[in-house]
Formats: C-alpha cells, structure tokens, sequence
C-alpha cells in the first residue's frame, strides 16, 4: 500500500492581486519560483497522459497503487500552479501567450517521444528534486517567509510532497522499463529541454512584466550566460532594451550547501541512486506534522497557528 496522500488545497489567489515580485527581498528568487510555476502546469500535465499510458504494462498492484496516488498529487499540484498563473496572467495578459507556449513544449514531447523516454524524463526530473529543494526548504526564512505568505506556502507545500513522493517516479521507471542504463544516457537531452522551456518562460517575463515591477532580468537564473547578455545589452551599438541586472537568488546561501545540493543533483542520476535513502528537509516533517494537527498549511507563516478544532466523528 503506498504511503502518499493526496491533498487537496487551495490558496485564494482569487481574492488578491497575485504579485509577480512576491519576495520583495529576492526579486531573482521571486521569477525563478514563478517559472517553476509555469513549468509544473505543463510537466504535471504530460505526467497525467503518461501514467494513463503506462498503467497497461504495470501488472504489480502496489506499483499501479504508488502510480495512482503519485499522478493524483501531481494533478493536485497543477490545479494550484493553475490558479497562480491565472493570478498572475489577470495582471499581465501577456503571459497567458508565454503559458501557452510551455504547455506545447510538453505537448510535443507527449506527441513525440516514446512512453520510456517520458518516463526516463520524469524519473530523472523528479530524482533531483529532493536534493534541490532540502536546499530551498533548509532556508525557508530567506527564501519563502518574506513574502506572499500564499505563494510561499504554495510552494512549500509542492517541495515537500515532492519530497515525500521522491522515489514514485523512479519504481514506476524501473516497473515498465527497467533500463537504467537508458535514464542515464538520456538525461543531457532531458535536462536540455528543461532549460529551454524555463528559458521560454523567463522571456516571456522579460516580454511581458515590466522592469520596475520584476526588478531583475528574469533570465537571472541562466548565470554566466545571463550575465554575458545583461553586458552586451548595455553595449551602444546594441539596439535590444535592457532588461534588468542580474542576481544570484542563492548568493546568500552557503557555498557548501549549494556543493552538497549540486552533489545530490548529479548523484540522482546514476543507475542504482536510490531516492529513498536522500537525506531529508527538517520542513517537511514539520509540515506534515502541522497538517495532520489541522494546521492552515496554505497561510504557513500568517495563520494563526492553533489547531482547528475536529469534528468526533462519534459525536456526529
């Protein structure tokens, strides 16, 4: 039987304006979070048609059980990424032509790749994630706590399941493939086209929200190669606008910590990297905890945090 619950929650991005810098002390921070926003709409979608997919060839029941429970949190996930790019589209309509853009990326890869490619893609995308994100979720109080608490603990809430759901990917991968040789030759192409749609993205930042209100060049998050831009931009034979300095999101974080993230990112990849063993974020049993207490997990750092009173289902 798996371990997974699907949680279903929602973060009223309705109700206010859904601001594109929403950690005002991390602009670079505040637009790589929002391109992982948009790339989890349209990963998450390809993962719902990939799983319906190879549910046929999985015949172990608790593996079509972790399958079921790992494509029903992943759908949970897109619903709420939904609804903050629709926040943010509301404000910027420009970026509706940026999402749709993304969502073909995934599209495609959906039309025209095999179900093992897809599943190696998911299976190494989803690898680095616990690595990755313990990194963010070690630092929450620079990261996430200054900011729109909805956004904040929208994200909190994607890293930690993901985190709990770390190892899904990777046992349906061995379940209908078994070739983990393939994951591994693969994931130089896997990776690229990654980048690239968070490439789309972060253009499509720069296209459409303007400068005083982003603060950095979205394309912060490419480094070297964002720099290398940022200085021709401002050359004046140069006829493209200027789009904004460029900031290390993570330059307040510690050098080792960053190495040992780096480390586990490479480390997923090899054959025979188990998940399971990748040592954890405090946060998240701590947001486990809370939620299970009846915590209001979606206003993480504003809620009052006494837990809601539970209805005696003896008492009913």
């Amino acid at each position: 039987m798996t371990d997974l619950i699907v949680r279903k929650m929602r973060f009223a991005f309705a109700d206010h304006r859904v601001p594109f810098l929403w950690n005002e002390s991390n602009p670079a921070f505040s637009s790589m979070a929002n391109a992982v926003s948009f790339l989890a709409i349209a990963f998450e979608k390809m993962i719902g048609h990939m799983i319906t997919e190879a549910m046929p060839f999985i015949t172990d029941p608790a593996v079509a059980e972790e399958a079921q429970a790992f494509v029903r949190q992943e759908g949970q996930h897109a619903m709420a990424h939904r609804q903050h790019a629709k926040g943010l589209i509301k404000t910027y309509p420009g970026l509706k032509e940026t999402l749709d853009e993304v969502v073909k990326a995934f599209d495609d890869l959906t039309a025209e790749t095999p179900l093992k490619y897809r599943l190696a893609y998911t299976a190494d995308l989803e690898a680095t994630f616990t690595p990755v994100f313990k990194l963010m979720l070690d630092h929450d109080d620079t990261l996430f706590a200054p900011g729109d608490d909805r956004v904040a603990s929208l994200f909190l809430w994607h890293f930690v399941e993901e985190v709990e759901h770390r190892s899904s990917a990777l046992i349906i991968y061995d379940a209908v493939a078994d070739d983990p040789w393939y994951r591994m030759r693969v994931a130089p192409s896997i990776f690229k086209h990654v980048w690239a749609v968070l490439k789309v993205a972060c253009d499509g930042f720069n296209k459409h929200v303007p400068l005083e209100e982003r603060k950095i060049d979205a394309m912060s998050m490419f480094g070297m190669q964002a720099r290398k831009k940022a200085l021709l931009q401002k050359l004046p034979f140069t006829k493209t606008a200027y789009d904004g300095p460029v900031e290390n999101a993570f330059a307040h974080l510690p050098v080792r910590e960053m190495l040992t993230a780096l480390t586990g990112v490479v480390r997923s990849q090899v054959p025979g990297h188990d998940p399971a063993h990748e040592k954890l974020p405090a946060l998240a049993d701590e947001w486990f905890q809370r939620y299970e207490d009846g915590y209001e997990v979606t206003q993480w750092y504003t809620a009052d945090k006494a837990p809601s009173k539970k209805v005696d289902t003896a008492d009913v």
